[in-house]
């Protein structure tokens, strides 16, 4: 072989072998981080160790809140997240005023154990709700708690322009109701993408509870109206048993996602990955205060999820009350008048 070629090959030998070495060494010094799912992470924590909106009740009655204000008032913590110039005109005794977006940090500064109850408090149950949902989420456990149908259970003058309001119009959606089976579930796919930068399930989930908090209820409700002016533009959830979503109906389209806890319904080893990550998904339920506490939970996975509100009540209110439908707002009895628990 003649000299010269001889040489050109040892060179391109020894430089490959050079460059091979050089650059294995540069990935045992540099390894590749690998890529982390941090929903599925927050998900199994959830599945894990708090799949909490399928443990206790998460309200509780003006009745037994009237009853823990006097008798009883250092063991019950009243946290009113309406604005503070409605706070200012009236609230509950002992009731302290904050945002739903720094809920996160004033729990951090309560011992809890000093309490039996936390009572979160807004118009109509529903803010409260989400709001209930995401301190849970936290691990504060069943004693925070979220007031049925809000202020407007207490006295008719905050019911006016909420519940009150809402079913003197609330049965405009009777006629569109349909009585069809359900619809298959999406078959599963995917979860949402979440970028907190964080990388254990504490962390993910105090980073999720802060965005989400901070974002606000706002973000997670929507109205019958917006629903029904584009209902192909969602995935919605009736969150209804099978007998009340066959009679008196539901929204057309929807599909039946049974609220029954044994089923862990929206779990991850169930149907969770059957909701979308492309479409926004919808939840309802009886009263608007349930579906928001599922969207709450929902959101903190990364669903761009939202709560129709005030639920059927605000669709189909009169076919409610004629086949007596549990959690009807009936004012009669859900409006108590305590005009006694005020500051």
């Amino acid at each position: 072989m003649n000299k010269k070629l001889f040489n050109l090959i040892l060179v391109l030998l020894l430089s490959t072998f050079v460059a091979f070495n050089g650059c294995k060494k540069d990935e045992e010094s540099n390894p590749v981080t690998p890529t982390i799912n941090e929903s599925e992470i927050l998900a199994k924590h959830f599945e894990d160790n708090n799949l909490y909106v399928h443990g206790a009740s998460f309200v509780i009655t003006a009745e037994n809140v009237r009853t823990n204000i006097l008798t009883n008032p250092t063991k019950q913590l009243i946290i009113d997240i309406r604005s503070a110039a409605d706070y200012a005109t009236k609230h509950l005794k002992g009731a302290v005023n904050q945002t739903v977006a720094g809920l996160p940090a004033y729990f951090k500064t309560l011992t809890l154990a000093n309490y039996d109850k936390v009572v979160i408090v807004c118009y109509s149950g529903q803010t409260s709700a989400f709001a209930t949902s995401l301190m849970r989420a936290m691990g504060y456990g069943d004693k925070v708690v979220s007031m049925k149908w809000g202020m407007s259970s207490v006295d008719s003058s905050f019911a006016q322009n909420y519940w009150l309001n809402t079913i003197a119009n609330g049965s405009s959606r009777v006629s569109e109701f349909v009585t069809t089976t359900s619809p298959a579930k999406n078959a599963k796919g995917d979860l949402p993408k979440l970028s907190t930068g964080k990388s254990t399930a504490a962390e993910i989930l105090e980073a999720r509870v802060n965005a989400v908090a901070t974002e606000g209820f706002g973000q997670a409700n929507i109205s019958q109206a917006t629903v029904y002016s584009n209902l192909a533009s969602y995935y919605i959830c009736a969150f209804w048993p099978n007998n009340l979503y066959l009679d008196p109906g539901h929204i057309n389209g929807a599909i039946q996602y049974d609220p029954a806890a044994a089923t862990k319904t929206f779990a991850l080893g169930v149907d969770l990955k059957t909701l979308p990550t492309d479409k926004t998904v919808l939840v309802y339920c009886y009263t608007g205060q349930t579906s928001a506490f599922v969207a709450g939970y929902l959101r903190l996975l990364g669903y761009d999820a939202k709560s129709i509100g005030y639920g059927a009540n605000g669709m189909i209110y009169n076919s409610m009350v004629a086949k007596n439908v549990a959690n009807t707002f009936i004012p009669a009895n859900e409006i108590k008048g305590y005009t006694d628990i005020f500051d």
